[in-house]
C-alpha cells in the first residue's frame, strides 16, 4: 500500500512551494516553467568559464571554491556563445529552502539532451551532482558542457529541471509488475511480455526502419551555432546525418560520435506516476544512453494524445567501436508514485509538450 504522504511532488505542490517561499525565484515565473512533476530551472545573468568540473565537497560552498577554477566571466543577459569542449558554471535564477522531509533530483531537459549539451546541477556542500539532500537551503548552479554543438545561451534559458521527492517513491518489482498488468507500461507490437524487475522496466533500441525513414541520426562535426531559443529554426540536414539499417539490424557506433535513436518499446506513464530513464549497465558495452531521463505523468498516455510514444535515446560511444544490435536492452525505466495526480499532465494545455506521441525525433530546434 502506498503511503499517501510519500511520493513525487506534483505541479500543485511545486506552485505551493513557490508561494510559501520554499522555492525562491530571482525573476517572475514564466509560462510552462512548472511541469507535471518538476520545475524547469533557468540560467542566471552570468556564466563562469571554468578549467575543470568540480564538486564543492561537504565543507564548502560553490562560491568559496569557484576562484580555484574560474578562468573568466561571461555576461548572459544579451546572449553569449558557449563553445564545445569548454565547461561553464552558471548560477540559476532559482534557489531553494527544502523542508526536512523533501529531497530533490535534477536532470537535463529533453531538448538539452538531444543537443548533446551535458548539464548537471551543483549545490553548496554537495558531494554528488544532480542531488539535493532533504533540508538543503541555498543557491543552485548549472554546470554546462557542450559536447557536439556550440550554443547561444541567454539569461532565462531552461536547460535542466528538478523533481521533488518525499519518502520512498519507487515501485518495487512486484508493484511494478502489477502496474504493468493494469496500464501496459511498455509495449512492442506483437509481444506481450516485458522485462520487469526491482531495478525497473527494461527498454531496448530500435534499429529497424518503419517505411523508408531513418532509424536514427548521427551528429555532424564542425557545424554552425545553435541559438537555444530559436525553435524550429534549423535545417536538420545541416547538423545531422540520417542513418539507415543494415541487413543484420545492427549499428556500429563510432567512438566519440553522438547519436539519436529510438526505443523499440512504446512507453506509457500513467497520470499518477512519474518515470526516469537510467543506464542499464556499464558491463553491456562502452556507450552511454540518455542524458535526459525524466518522463512526466501523462507521457504516452492515450487520453493526453500520446498513445504509442517512444523513448528517444541519446547515445554516445566511448573508447572502442561498438556493435549495437536491434532489440538490445540499453536501459531501464524506474517508475515512481506521485504524491497526488498532478493538476496538469504532459501533452495537455500550454506546456509545450514537444515530444508527446513521438517516434524518432530530433530536438525542437530542428525542422
Amino acid at each position: 500500500m502506498h503511503d499517501p504522504a510519500s511520493g513525487v511532488l506534483p505541479s500543485q505542490d511545486i506552485r505551493a512551494m513557490i508561494e510559501s517561499g520554499g522555492l525562491r525565484l530571482d525573476a517572475p515565473l514564466v509560462e510552462g516553467q512548472i511541469q507535471p512533476a518538476s520545475i524547469d530551472l533557468r540560467l542566471g545573468r552570468v556564466a563562469y568559464r571554468i578549467r575543470a568540473s568540480f564538486l564543492p565537497g561537504a565543507k564548502a560552498t560553490v562560491a568559496e571554491r569557484l576562484p580555484e577554477f574560474s578562468m573568466h566571466e561571461i555576461d548572459l543577459t544579451g546572449g553569449a556563445v558557449l563553445e564545445t569542449g569548454c565547461v561553464y558554471l552558471v548560477p540559476l535564477l532559482e534557489s531553494i529552502d527544502l523542508p526536512a522531509g523533501i529531497g530533490a533530483v535534477a536532470n537535463a531537459k529533453s531538448s538539452t539532451g538531444r543537443l548533446d549539451l551535458f548539464t548537471r546541477l551543483i549545490c553548496d556542500r554537495g558531494t554528488e551532482f544532480d542531488r539535493l539532500e532533504p533540508g538543503y537551503s541555498g543557491p543552485l548552479y548549472a554546470e554546462i558542457s557542450p559536447r557536439t554543438f556550440s550554443v547561444l545561451a541567454r539569461t532565462g534559458v531552461r536547460l535542466n529541471q528538478m523533481r521533488f521527492r518525499a519518502g520512498e517513491t519507487r515501485y518495487s518489482g512486484a508493484a511494478l509488475s502489477a502496474l504493468h498488468s493494469q496500464h501496459r507500461l511498455v509495449h512492442v507490437e506483437g509481444e506481450d511480455s516485458a522485462d520487469i524487475d526491482a531495478d525497473g522496466v527494461g527498454f531496448s533500441v530500435n534499429l529497424r526502419a518503419v517505411g523508408d525513414g531513418p532509424i536514427g541520426y548521427r551528429a555532424k562535426q564542425h557545424t554552425g551555432l545553435i541559438d537555444l531559443e530559436r525553435i524550429g529554426g534549423y535545417d536538420a540536414g545541416d547538423f545531422w546525418e540520417p542513418l539507415f539499417p543494415d541487413r543484420h539490424g545492427r549499428l556500429i557506433l563510432d567512438p566519440g560520435a553522438f547519436y539519436i535513436l529510438a526505443s523499440r518499446e512504446a512507453v506509457h506513464v500513467p497520470p499518477d506516476c512519474a518515470a526516469e530513464m537510467t543506464p542499464y549497465s556499464a558491463l553491456v558495452g562502452e556507450f552511454r544512453v540518455h542524458y535526459a531521463g525524466f518522463f512526466d505523468p501523462g507521457f504516452g498516455h492515450s487520453a493526453t494524445g500520446g498513445s504509442g510514444a517512444r523513448g528517444v535515446l541519446e547515445v554516445r560511444c566511448h573508447e572502442t567501436p561498438f556493435a549495437l544490435e536491434h532489440g538490445q536492452i540499453v536501459g531501464r525505466l524506474v517508475y515512481e508514485a506521485m504524491r497526488e495526480t498532478p493538476n496538469i499532465l504532459y501533452g495537455i494545455g500550454g506546456l509545450g509538450s514537444n515530444y508527446q506521441g513521438q517516434g524518432l525525433k530530433l530536438s525542437k530546434h530542428f525542422r
